[in-house]
């Protein structure tokens, strides 16, 4: 999808269309999660830090952003692709790959499916979308950015809408792209590149394979060896397991007492064990993920003996784990995740199973309540103030706060020794 995020706000919001519009978090914490094509002429760009969005580009519109409604709209166009053909693969809200193999004897070419996909989204979504055809993933995702629109100087030029890569064209497009382009060269990776004068996918291609691997390894040496000489058999895979279920969030201010990073793990490990239900999953690790204002990043697990989905027992490993972190210098971000997931519901008793009462669990009537009276109707009494139930526990709810923090003004952090503000635990 084309500038998706924003995409879907200019459409709900017709009087946005060609002003440079920004979807993020908007304080000096925020990161810029979309932005449309008008912002980008200035520099703005995905995860980018907003203050420096705001310095490109002072008269760019901020939004928050409204995930729910993003999530609704995807499932539409998503929807279109499963008609084309079964074999969708989503990699996020906003891009998926399309196996049509199956696809062309009763709906033709594929370059008329593409077209016709376009035709289709435009039509039932009034949103514009860019396909790459090719005979492999990694040269199809490359060539739907070569079919975006494209900024040339300070304007925008309409782009192709369909780019087909046809197999013997494969080397020819891909030798001249730069070589982070490339699936798996990120800046490191691409600093050890350019030490050997590696700057395009084609010079990638030229280079020896024992000398790719001394340079960034030997797994990631031959991926890239493969790929960048046009080599991709991974196929379309409809059904991928998810790995983990998290949530974690950036706040305003640094917090740095240990009663209001509690209530945070609180709401957070309510958050996950809702949405590990809602997925019928369980998990055996539990972590957290303390980022400092330094920036420096800490992530603590433990492994427990059986999968669990109850809220009470992340919370309690949670923390745990945090207790065991030094939390003076301040902590910008906190995050409480599951992984180790098992859709399998049984369980190998212990003798301590036989020993203490079977308590019933509250689980199961709180969950009802939600799915009735909406995820605010109920959840722990240390959320509650006078602003009423800070719940957080609806996947990708505005409360999750995933592009940093909103507060405009929350670009000073308060240091230890001033007053406590009730709100967040902290003193200013």
């Amino acid at each position: 999808m084309d500038a998706f995020y924003v995409s879907v706000e200019i459409r709900e919001k017709p009087e946005l269309a060609g002003r440079p519009v920004v979807v993020g978090g908007g304080s000096q914490r925020g990161v810029v999660a979309a932005a449309n094509y008008e912002a980008r002429v200035f520099g703005v760009r995905s995860a980018m830090a907003s203050s420096q969005a705001r310095r490109l580009c002072p008269h760019a519109i901020f939004l928050p952003g409204n995930h729910s409604l993003y999530a609704e709209v995807s499932k539409d166009v998503m929807a279109i692709f499963r008609d084309v053909t079964p074999l969708v693969e989503p990699l996020s809200l906003d891009e998926a790959f399309l196996d049509v193999t199956g696809a062309q004897r009763v709906l033709g070419p594929a370059p008329a499916i593409a077209r016709s996909i376009r035709s289709r989204v435009f039509e039932e979504t009034a949103l514009t979308c860019s396909v790459g055809l090719a005979p492999s993933k990694l040269v199809a995702k490359l060539a739907s950015e070569d079919a975006k629109p494209q900024i040339v100087g300070r304007r925008v030029e309409p782009g192709l809408g369909v780019r087909v890569v046809r197999p013997p064209e494969v080397e020819g497009f891909l030798r001249p792209l730069p070589v982070r382009a490339m699936w798996g060269v990120g800046p490191k990776t691409a600093e050890r590149l350019d030490r050997f004068g590696i700057q395009t996918v084609g010079d990638l291609a030229d280079l020896s394979l024992p000398l790719l691997i001394s340079a960034v390894g030997e797994a990631s040496g031959k991926h890239l060896h493969e790929v960048a000489n046009g080599r991709d058999e991974r196929p379309v895979e409809p059904s991928r397991q998810t790995k983990s279920v998290s949530h974690e969030e950036t706040f305003v201010h640094d917090l740095y007492e240990i009663d209001a990073l509690h209530r945070e793990i609180v709401r957070m490990a309510d958050s996950v064990s809702s949405r590990l239900r809602k997925a019928s999953l369980r998990g055996k690790t539990v972590s957290i993920k303390v980022r400092y204002p330094t920036f420096q990043t800490l992530t603590r697990s433990h492994t427990l003996e059986r999968p669990t989905d109850e809220a009470s027992q992340i919370l309690a490993i949670a923390d745990e784990l945090l207790a065991k972190i030094d939390i003076g210098l301040g902590i910008r971000l906190l995050g409480v995740g599951v992984s180790g997931l098992t859709t399998d519901r049984a369980d190998q008793l212990s003798f301590d199973d036989l020993v203490e009462p079977d308590v019933p669990s509250s689980t199961p009537a709180i969950d009802e309540i939600r799915a009735k009276f909406g995820e605010s109707a109920i959840g722990p009494a240390t959320l509650v103030s006078d602003a009423g139930l800070k719940a957080g526990s609806k996947e990708g709810s505005d409360r999750t706060r995933p592009w940093g923090p909103d507060d405009p003004n929350g670009d000073r952090d308060p240091k230890p020794g001033d007053e406590r503000d009730p709100k967040n635990g902290r003193k200013n």
